[in-house]
């Protein structure tokens, strides 16, 4: 969590905590999970989300909630605006980053993965997608198919006229269409294949990994260039298995534990107790079709302790 973020989330639970219970804390409190998750889907980092969360909070202390009549259509308003303004900065951070750029992962509890539509929002391979679109066509993405709120709210979030809404709109769900993840599975059918693929790597077993990988598997990694991690993508049942089938060999010192990662099946490797690795699975057709390995150390902070998320 990003520093002013993390203070933000502290003042508003210290300030529920302690009794002050003034309609301005209470609407944030109440709305504070829908706009991470606003945020966090435009923006892929949960670092800038709070971030945005502060600068929204700061926003929504100067008014006087009695005057706005939706007050969480006002609250993802300011929350859109920040992350758009946000969005530039991101993305000018990704263009000196060391090494292929991931999403930050977010432990996410089990009932986000029941929720098909938001797991699918959320899911690394979607964020990636996501990333190809223009700032606009992203919000206005977000908050219409993810969020379904009215084109005339969207306008006022960006800005732009009902009539731009729904060209972006337009534009942005036929760009998304073309290049989204095949159909999404069963979280029943997501955890047998995350288990065949955990025994596979834990013992190492080159053909139990081949069994269970599509032929045209994708492995990204990200190491920020902090931590040793693939520059490329590795494409194949072949070459993601010759990688994986060594990483049973850390020792006793490496366990791999099964979780929720953005709504979907992970394993999370530690070493010594510490968060060494995520890795995140796409399951398609019951094969391991994508998996996303983040070791960037700056990104794992999320994955201690399962984020709440709602729409």
């Amino acid at each position: 969590m990003g520093e002013r973020g993390e203070r933000t989330a502290g003042t508003v639970e210290a300030l529920a905590r302690g009794g002050r219970t003034d309609s301005a804390t209470q609407a944030f409190v109440a709305h504070r999970n829908l706009l991470f998750t606003v945020a966090y889907g435009m923006l892929g980092s949960a670092a800038d989300a709070e971030d945005v969360l502060q600068e929204t909070w700061m926003r929504w202390a100067g008014v006087a909630p009695d005057t706005v009549r939706d007050q969480r259509a006002y609250l993802v308003r300011i929350t859109t605006r920040e992350a758009l303004i946000r969005l530039s900065t991101l993305r000018r951070r990704k263009e000196s980053y060391v090494g292929p750029w991931l999403p930050e992962p977010l432990l996410t509890t089990p009932d986000v993965a029941e929720d098909i539509e938001l797991a699918d929002s959320i899911s690394m391979a979607m964020l990636l997608v996501l990333e190809t679109l223009t700032p606009n066509e992203r919000a206005v993405f977000v908050l219409r198919e993810v969020f379904d709120l009215a084109y005339e709210e969207i306008a006022e979030a960006v800005g732009r006229s009902l009539a731009a809404v729904r060209q972006i709109a337009h534009r942005a769900r036929a760009h998304v269409a073309a290049r989204r993840p095949r159909g999404a599975v069963s979280p029943a059918e997501a955890r047998e294949v995350l288990k065949a693929f955990e025994r596979a790597i834990e013992t190492g077993d080159l053909q139990g990994l081949l069994d269970i990988l599509a032929p045209d598997v994708v492995l990204l990694g990200d190491g920020g260039g902090v931590v040793q991690a693939v520059r490329e993508p590795v494409v194949g049942a072949g070459p993601v298995a010759e990688l994986l089938s060594g990483q049973g060999r850390f020792g006793a010192a490496a366990s791999l534990q099964p979780a929720h990662v953005n709504g979907c099946p992970a394993l999370i490797l530690r070493l010594s107790g510490e968060i060494d690795t995520v890795l995140a699975v796409r399951v398609d057709s019951g094969l391991v079709a994508g998996l996303f390995v983040v070791r960037n150390p700056v990104k794992l902070s999320h994955v201690e302790r399962a984020t709440t998320l709602r729409r």
